[in-house]
């Protein structure tokens, strides 16, 4: 298998973990105020995510690692052409990460109640964000030899903010059933009810976008090359309705675990239907971004490879290991008996 290739298949691994690991952490974030009904609640939702969300951050930047030595002409360019919509989106990130750690420094309702609308907008705002930015990248931005033919307001149109609701809604139902696992009583049957009701706005809005797909993008000529490949697609979509027969059943946990591969196939789907290009031109294909025509040298594709065996393994243990230390549901005995708890 070509270098290439190897790093574009590992480039949407890395996406999907991201995805899949800070995903609940966003859903969770801008359902806290319709989840939790009191601030202990609230402190509860914020110490389910607590040992982990920082964690999870790291797949956002090794994938844009990724990006920037595997095929450093993309991440240039991306990073040039979508400047303002990546700035915005770094900046609630950043604003997440300082909500959670500022809301409990101080006790004032005015303090808590301004870092809790924080915490929602700056949870939403990433969620939607990245719908759109992929949502673009699917369609093909519009790009030529003179450079990128476009601007923020531009990367709102129909097929880019319905990509935006869908990744929203698939962080919610995520979010939804991760509370439900990791809390208990009342505000965990709230959130698992709440999953269950928000199921269904997500199946439309994925049934809306398959078809918008045909329409807005050439993501589907390599399905329609190679009929197997609709095995992906076909996977995201059992897993889907998995999600809502694990419900059913009342089984949270693997509802969630259905909803982690969902989650994943989804963004198998996009990135199999975008093979070989990275940023394909919405205005003439000879100027598209390719995984051959914005890699880096095989040499430094081979020393990364090299590096990327040895410890993709290690931080992907880390992570099982941290998940299993604090696999057990938060409770309130948890709130007081940890000092360093939010």
């Amino acid at each position: 298998m070509e270098l290439q290739i190897t790093w574009f298949i590992l480039w949407a691994v890395l996406w999907a973990a991201y995805f899949i690991l800070d995903g609940f952490v966003l859903g969770t974030g801008f359902l806290s105020s319709m989840l939790a009904k009191n601030d202990t609640e609230k402190r509860l939702l914020l110490n389910a995510v607590g040992p982990v969300w920082d964690g999870n951050e790291v797949w956002l930047l090794t994938a844009g690692g990724a990006t920037f030595a595997a095929f450093p002409t993309t991440y240039a360019l991306m990073f040039s052409y979508l400047y303002t919509a990546l700035l915005l989106l770094l900046f609630s990130l950043i604003v997440r990460g300082v909500s959670f750690e500022f809301r409990g420094k101080m006790e004032g309702q005015a303090w808590k109640q301004g870092w809790d609308r924080a915490i929602t907008i700056s949870s939403f705002l990433p969620a939607l964000l990245f719908g759109v930015a992929f949502g673009n990248i699917f369609a093909g931005l519009p790009m030529d030899a003179a450079g990128y033919h476009g601007g923020l307001l531009s990367l709102l149109n129909p097929y880019g903010i319905l990509t935006g609701l869908l990744f929203v809604c698939l962080f919610a139902v995520h979010g939804a059933l991760y509370t439900a696992v990791k809390t208990v009583g009342e505000l965990s049957g709230r959130a698992f009810r709440l999953a269950k009701l928000l199921w269904m706005p997500l199946l439309l809005v994925a049934v809306i976008f398959l078809g918008a797909t045909a329409y807005a993008t050439k993501l589907y000529d390599n399905y329609l090359a190679a009929p197997v490949l609709f095995l992906v697609p076909g996977v995201a979509v059992l897993a889907l309705i998995m999600v809502q027969a694990y419900m059913i059943a009342n089984k949270p946990l693997r509802a969630f675990a259905a909803s982690c591969i969902t989650i994943l196939f989804v963004v198998f789907t996009g990135v199999t239907g975008l093979f070989p290009n990275m940023i394909p031109s919405s205005l003439d294909p000879a100027y598209s971004l390719t995984i051959y025509n914005s890699s880096s040298s095989q040499y430094t594709l081979t020393i990364m490879t090299v590096v990327a065996l040895i410890f993709v393994p290690i931080v992907i243990l880390y992570k099982i290991w941290v998940y299993r230390i604090f696999r057990a549901p938060v409770t309130v005995q948890d709130l007081t008996e940890n000092r360093e708890a939010y």
